[in-house]
């Protein structure tokens, strides 16, 4: 349980990382080229914002299932999802806005 729990919070602490540099730095640098290949000059902020946000809400869900498998809750799991549910709609919402496909 305490390896799972530290992988899980040092997972999530990389994601809020990477997220803030992406979302509050703006650096662009930290997404593939193929992710960004399409987005405009213009819309770059906006994209990274949306970006930034799905990586740190991914990471503070994985951070909060971290915590709550120290305390023995059974529920301990439910953070992880539901984080990576609103996360990844965030992440999917920018590449479409912005790249204009999920996948190109």
């Amino acid at each position: 349980m305490i390896v799972g729990s530290v992988t899980l919070l040092a997972v999530g602490l990389l994601c809020v990382v990477i997220g803030a540099n992406i979302g509050i730095k703006k650096n662009i640098s930290l997404i593939h080229d193929y992710h960004r290949r399409n987005v405009k000059e213009s819309d770059l902020p906006a994209y990274c914002r949306l970006i930034g946000i799905g990586l740190i809400i991914i990471g503070v869900g994985m951070c909060l299932s971290g915590v709550l498998i120290l305390t023995y809750l059974p529920l301990w799991w439910i953070p992880l999802p539901v984080g990576a549910a609103i996360g990844l709609y965030f992440i999917f919402k920018a590449q479409k806005k912005y790249n204009g496909s999920v996948f190109s």
